[in-house]
């Protein structure tokens, strides 16, 4: 499946672990379409949801999210959105 411009946009804003809201600023779409394609680009395991860990004081990857809180998480794009952001998949 080939990425819409939407997702593309979103992609190209998670090379780092980032909050919705970054995403929303740096994609220049609205938050509604945001929260769309994320929950999309979730589901391919083209993005992974990640929290803060006290205890290791880093980002780790969790599988649980609240889809009508995006902002409770922040995102990453996954190796295979990472190559399929850059064209060659």
């Amino acid at each position: 499946m080939e990425l819409n411009s939407d997702q593309f946009a979103i992609l190209d804003t998670l090379y780092f672990v980032e909050p919705f809201d970054r995403i929303v600023e740096e994609s220049g779409l609205p938050e509604s379409v945001v929260k769309d394609e994320l929950r999309t680009l979730i589901a391919q395991r083209l993005v992974q949801v990640m929290q803060f860990d006290e205890g290791s004081k880093d980002y780790v990857r969790t599988t649980m999210y609240d889809a009508d809180n995006m902002r409770a998480c922040h995102y990453l794009a996954t190796k295979e959105g990472l190559l399929k952001h850059s064209g060659r998949r």
